[in-house]
């Protein structure tokens, strides 16, 4: 599964749509903190996939730690046709 990770930047820069839409065209899961994409994914399904990270505010680390820790359930996930959205803590 090819992630595409959302910086919580300002709207004026890249618009949530023109991410779901690059995700979509190119194949890869949302991964965000961004309470948004999960709400999209669960109203219009895949594709894309979104990852939600609910860590609250901490390290680029910290959420490579968390990914590297959900490894298996996140493989489950990308096989899984009808997934939409997956919650890590």
């Amino acid at each position: 599964m090819k992630l595409l990770f959302d910086e919580n930047l300002s709207h004026h820069l890249v618009d949530d749509r023109a991410i779901w839409a690059y995700a979509i065209e190119h194949d890869h899961a949302i991964v965000s903190k961004d309470e948004d994409f999960a709400e999209r994914a669960l109203l219009e399904g895949p594709p894309p996939k979104v990852v939600w990270i609910r860590a609250g505010n901490c390290t680029t680390a910290t959420v490579d730690a968390l990914l590297r820790a959900h490894h298996e359930e996140l493989a489950a996930f990308a096989t899984d046709a009808e997934a939409a959205l997956i919650v890590l803590p």
